[in-house]
């Protein structure tokens, strides 16, 4: 018996439309980046360019972003530091608005996508 493949829409459902709108706004923001596709998990939702350079896992009022970094972020903003490797981390936010898609995560977030080149 297979199981179906998760789908994106599986992921907002029963979440607010505060987290669908700041996932769209996320999504607007890296398409100035160039191409990536949308590769829906279990758990969360990758995007990839050529391997992934962001993983979205909604909350009912929340979405955990985790971007990929060449160091450390040193910002309040990001709840959990993970060091993958000598020269790759993992941070991860929890965004509850699409205003905090701001200036400031679009940088890390382009770093993000230039590391998965």
């Amino acid at each position: 018996m297979s199981v179906a493949a998760p789908t994106v829409s599986q992921h907002f459902a029963g979440k607010s439309e505060s987290v669908k709108a700041t996932y769209e706004r996320l999504l607007k923001v890296a398409s100035t980046f160039g191409e990536f596709t949308e590769d829906p998990k279990k758990t969360s939702i990758h995007l990839n360019r050529r391997t992934a350079f962001a993983g979205v896992a909604t909350r009912k009022e929340a979405l955990l972003l985790t971007i990929k970094a060449p160091q450390d972020i040193g910002s309040l903003r990001v709840r959990k530091h993970e060091q993958a490797s000598a020269n790759r981390w993992h941070l991860e936010l929890s965004l509850t608005s699409p205003d905090e898609v701001d200036a400031e995560l679009a940088q890390w977030l382009k770093d993000a996508y230039e590391l998965s080149a």
